[in-house]
């Protein structure tokens, strides 16, 4: 399905003003909120999008130049809720991009959204990692293997806690009820309330014989090795989950490992979503003649024309040599900038030159 118009989306015209992109903004985001009544999430996402390229001047103007191909046509809806990676490359991968600074706002008006989840039953503690990427490798994806130092499985009892040999039996201290009665004294009289059983811990039962090993824990310390399979396209400050991957507990679930994404600075290229940018020189003579000019890219050296006439700072686009699409095949542009440098320092024939090809008009060089 094809993207609306970005000016559509947000009801103004072409030439509207930064004050009049941002009133319409925040009057649709406002009625569109998916945490209010009659909200549309889908239409939510669709604001934010627009809003996020016409509010920028620069990705306004290559969004006016080249259409939604200009500013990254699949960086926009991926920030709020939903989760399209789960089960990616068979190790059950989640992500987080977050909510692009919305959440608190709108919280205050509408409440905030989706409530606290509820407890579920006995797990492992959560692990969170860092992990540093090239530019090169959050573009074309790569696969990681991470060494972490976590409570695993006890290797004698298998996390059951109990010795080999021997079984659970029913806790005689709440008769497998996993609760004991408590009564409390307050203004109102005693009032009776249920409690987790202090000895099975909830459970209802307990071991006949506890690990020798891991004295009822049900874990050891040690070092585990994770391999990590990061997709292509991934970008700076996103966390994948991986569930189950954390660390273990003695008669329970694992906990969840969350690998939170950085990306290092590349001196050549920088990222706006789907697509890359970049720079090229090019001599003034040149840009007024028309030449060939070598780009550098993520694949590889590209060759690439400047018409005769360019001026400095026109942008030029190489599709498909761009970030690959997370949720697609397909990839972005690289948007190329070009700079005419302008000579500082002239010998005297070729200030003859110049001055013949503009008169005596030497304010237009």
């Amino acid at each position: 399905m094809s993207k609306r118009d970005y000016y559509e989306v947000l009801g103004v015209a072409k030439g509207a003003s930064a004050d009049e992109i941002k009133k319409a903004y925040r009057k649709a985001a406002v009625k569109h909120h998916p945490d209010k009544e009659g909200g549309d999430e889908t239409k939510f996402k669709e604001i934010n999008e627009a809003y996020e390229v016409l509010k920028d001047q620069q990705k306004r103007q290559r969004y006016d130049q080249f259409g939604h191909a200009g500013v990254g046509g699949n960086s926009g809806g991926a920030g709020y809720g939903g989760n399209p990676f789960e089960g990616f490359g068979g190790q059950n991968v989640h992500f987080d991009f977050g909510d692009g600074g919305l959440g608190d706002i709108f919280g205050q008006f509408f409440g905030g959204g989706a409530g606290q989840q509820q407890r579920g039953p006995k797990r492992g503690r959560d692990v969170e990692t860092t992990l540093a990427l090239t530019f090169e490798q959050a573009v074309f994806g790569v696969e990681e293997e991470l060494t972490l130092d976590m409570d695993d499985e006890c290797s004698h009892c298998k996390g059951t806690t109990v010795e080999p040999g021997h079984s659970m039996k029913t806790c005689p201290t709440c008769k497998g009820a996993g609760q004991q009665a408590r009564v409390m004294n307050t203004i109102f009289g005693q009032i009776q309330q249920a409690v987790t059983c202090e000895t099975c811990h909830g459970a209802g039962k307990i071991p006949e014989k506890v690990c020798t090993v891991c004295k009822g824990k049900g874990t050891e310390r040690r070092k585990q090795k994770i391999t990590l399979k990061v997709p292509a396209g991934i970008d700076d400050g996103s966390t994948i989950r991986l569930k189950e991957r954390g660390e273990a507990i003695g008669a329970g679930e694992r906990g969840d490992l969350y690998v939170h994404i950085r990306v290092k600075a590349h001196k050549k290229f920088t990222r706006e979503g789907d697509i890359i940018l970049s720079e090229e020189h090019v001599h003034m003579v040149e840009a007024a003649l028309g030449t060939e000019i070598d780009v550098e890219t993520v694949d590889g050296t590209v060759r690439m024309k400047v018409p005769a006439g360019t001026q400095s700072g026109t942008d030029f686009k190489l599709s498909n040599h761009g970030v690959p699409h997370l949720r697609g095949t397909t990839r972005g542009p690289q948007i190329v900038s070009v700079i005419v440098d302008t000579p500082t320092k002239l010998s005297k024939k070729q200030k003859e030159l110049l001055e013949q090809f503009g008169g005596s008009k030497r304010s237009l060089f």
